[in-house]
């Protein structure tokens, strides 16, 4: 490969990461009407493919624990605390639906699912649960905003 060749590849890198958008903070979510959050948090569409592991494993959103989804039928143990997330994208918007998945508790203050997207507000179990108390520098959200993002992108799936 010749130098121009190199250095037309290095300043076309460049240029790509200068593009790049950062994720955004659960801090600066940006909520409309105090229940919609309509930008994406990562700047980019989320892998609906993604968005099932999410759904289903315990290490990761692991949705189905409190919500069943038909269209999974392999998925064992599914939840019926929760709503069923069949037809979901046909009842709520994707920014709707964003907003439930980064606090639940905008548009639902009584509910029981987790805010997978924030960072204050809690009232942390620390020391007399743990042994230790709580790192606020180092606590993050349950999920990333890309977990975010593909979990979106696969209940957008899900209509009737």
């Amino acid at each position: 490969m010749n130098l121009k060749a190199v250095t037309g590849l290095v300043v076309a890198g460049l240029a790509f990461v200068g593009t790049a958008v950062a994720d955004t903070a659960p801090a600066d979510v940006v909520w409309e009407d105090d229940v919609m959050v309509t930008a994406s948090l990562t700047g980019a569409p989320g892998s609906a493919e993604a968005g099932v592991e999410v759904l289903t494993q315990r290490s990761q959103g692991n949705c189905v624990a409190c919500h069943e989804v038909s269209a999974l039928p392999n998925v064992q143990f599914q939840g019926n605390v929760g709503p069923a997330l069949d037809g979901v994208a046909s009842r709520w918007t994707e920014a709707e639906l964003r907003g439930i998945l980064v606090d639940a508790k905008h548009m639902f203050p009584e509910t029981r699912m987790p805010a997978f997207y924030r960072t204050t507000g809690f009232i942390r179990a620390g020391d007399e649960y743990t042994g230790r108390a709580a790192n606020p520098e180092t606590f993050g959200p349950l999920l990333s905003a890309q977990q975010i993002e593909d979990t979106l992108a696969y209940l957008m799936t899900l209509t009737d």
